[in-house]
């Protein structure tokens, strides 16, 4: 992939990149330790290159972003929330398949 198609947000630029964004929103609330989070990336990431220009898709780091996970309630990772017009749409919590997570994301569309 030559373009970033999965953004990275955090506490700072939250509000900017996702709730004020003009398409609906997956983001990813992750860890580096956290193996389950490692393992649903390349979903995300299939999914961020096969919905471009429909979805916004951004990842965020929890421990480098506290506040912004406490904001939404996010107990455990992986969790992903799906946004559109800037609230949440739908929670999908821990290790899915790529179909689930696709499934979910087709929500907002």
């Amino acid at each position: 992939m030559a373009e970033e198609v999965v953004v990275h947000v955090g506490d700072g630029n939250f509000d900017d990149e996702i709730l004020k964004a003009d398409k609906p929103a997956l983001v990813d609330f992750w860890a580096p330790w956290c193996g389950p989070c490692k393992a649903i990336g390349p979903s995300v990431e299939a999914l961020a290159d096969q919905y471009k220009g429909q979805i916004k898709v951004a990842k965020v780091n929890i421990d480098d972003n506290p506040k912004t996970a406490q904001a939404y309630g996010v107990m455990s990772i992986p969790t992903v929330l799906l946004f559109k017009g800037g609230k949440v749409l739908d929670t999908l919590v821990g290790l899915v398949p790529k179909e689930r997570l696709e499934t979910f994301l087709k929500k907002a569309l």
